[in-house]
């Protein structure tokens, strides 16, 4: 394989080309309808993924997993905005999550008006850490009400497509009377002790951008519940307050999961489980030409299912072999080079919070090309390169 050809880091459009006529046939089957928003489409796709998301990761058998209900919304960060606002949470109110994240996670926080307070991460797998969440918490009570903000729940993300420790954050959680909610944006099918995530808290929010193992072609997003009360409350706020057309009973917004979207997701859907082994294979492909390159590899925990949204991996010198990998040809992205408590519209919210592991991981994560359409070839390529990158420096 010549050096010059490029292998980009992500590629949405690969996945569309695989099912390309059916998602063709399902958009001329919305533009026939005449209904484009809040129709046949978007309910049929509700229903779709709250028996996926409901059902155990191995088999897709779990009891009840018809007593879930996922409500279709604009987009993830709406998603997790909403999820956040029907538990109650607003101003006056504190929320833990993880500045290693996107910073979607905090904006989605700071639309309800609560205030962030970031625990640190657990370095194998980069989530939440248990233990910090409970220092984090019980550091937080000990100074009182931080600017009249009191702890009222967990934001969890399931980053790079590895669940987070949820029995043990949920342990922790309950010891402290905090609503839990998922960040499931990074983690369509992944599973911790068996139990997809999107199942352990109160509510669940997803994301469907197109880089996203469930894509749609645009924006997209959804709430995941078994509450059916929260569920409706969701729904009151996507749109207005609405119940009856055009009378409010609560302020709302417009976020909405248009009929085109949600038909593009029902065929995604389809394909969801067969492209995260996908997934999965080229991960081990990768662990296997990697090994012993110099460079720290992901780990997945052995109560974990992955689906690898990103290949990760660490090393103290991630510019300089990023920057020579993009010689190479070779696209590489950083997910993420600033922690959000160090980003200029949040610096301070945590201020006097040590998050060391965050930290460290920022200035090391480098995310290879990761796609289900990616070649075993190209998989090769990429270690042959840093395999390469690696021993010049050291013989250097």
């Amino acid at each position: 394989m010549s050096a010059q050809r490029t292998i980009r880091q992500n590629h949405p459009g690969a996945s569309v080309d695989a099912c390309r006529g059916e998602i063709e046939s399902a958009l001329r089957r919305v533009v026939g309808s005449g209904w484009y928003v809040h129709g046949g489409e978007c309910a049929a796709f509700e229903s779709e993924f709250a028996r996926f998301v409901g059902a155990e990761a191995s088999g897709h058998s779990a009891e009840n997993s018809g007593c879930w209900e996922a409500v279709g919304v604009g987009n993830g960060t709406d998603a997790l905005a909403l999820a956040l606002e029907a538990c109650g949470v607003g101003r006056g109110h504190a929320v833990v999550t993880v500045s290693h994240t996107a910073v979607a996670t905090v904006a989605a926080i700071v639309m309800t008006g609560a205030q962030p307070v970031f625990a640190d991460i657990d370095p194998r797998t980069m989530t939440m850490s248990p233990e910090s969440l409970e220092e984090t918490v019980i550091r937080h009570r000990r100074a009182g009400r931080a600017g009249g903000a009191e702890l009222k729940a967990v934001v969890v993300v399931h980053l790079y497509g590895h669940p987070a420790r949820m029995d043990a954050i949920l342990r922790v959680a309950e010891r402290h009377g905090l609503e839990v909610v998922e960040d499931c944006a990074q983690s369509h099918g992944a599973a911790w002790m068996g139990r997809q995530t999107g199942t352990w808290g109160r509510a669940a929010a997803f994301s469907f951008y197109p880089t996203k193992n469930l894509g749609a072609l645009g924006d997209g997003g959804a709430v995941v519940t078994r509450d059916g009360e929260l569920a409706e409350r969701v729904r009151l706020l996507r749109e207005y307050g609405w119940r009856e057309r055009y009378v409010s009973e609560v302020s709302g917004r417009n976020s909405r999961l248009d009929e085109l979207q949600a038909a593009v997701l029902r065929v995604r859907l389809r394909y969801l489980e067969r492209e995260n082994g996908m997934r999965c294979r080229l991960a081990q492909a990768y662990d296997q030409a990697l090994q012993g390159a110099g460079v720290r590899l992901p780990q997945s925990l052995g109560e974990a299912r992955h689906v690898f949204h990103q290949y990760v991996i660490r090393t103290a010198h991630r510019d300089a072999l990023r920057d020579a990998l993009q010689r190479c040809g070779v696209g590489t992205l950083i997910h993420y080079p600033v922690p959000i408590h160090l980003q200029p519209a949040y610096r301070g919210v945590a201020r006097g919070e040590a998050l060391p592991e965050t930290e460290a991981a920022a200035g090391e994560v480098l995310s290879l090309p990761m796609f289900p359409q990616l070649r075993l070839e190209e998989v090769d390529f990429v270690a042959e390169q840093i395999r390469a990158i690696v021993a010049a420096w050291t013989s250097g």
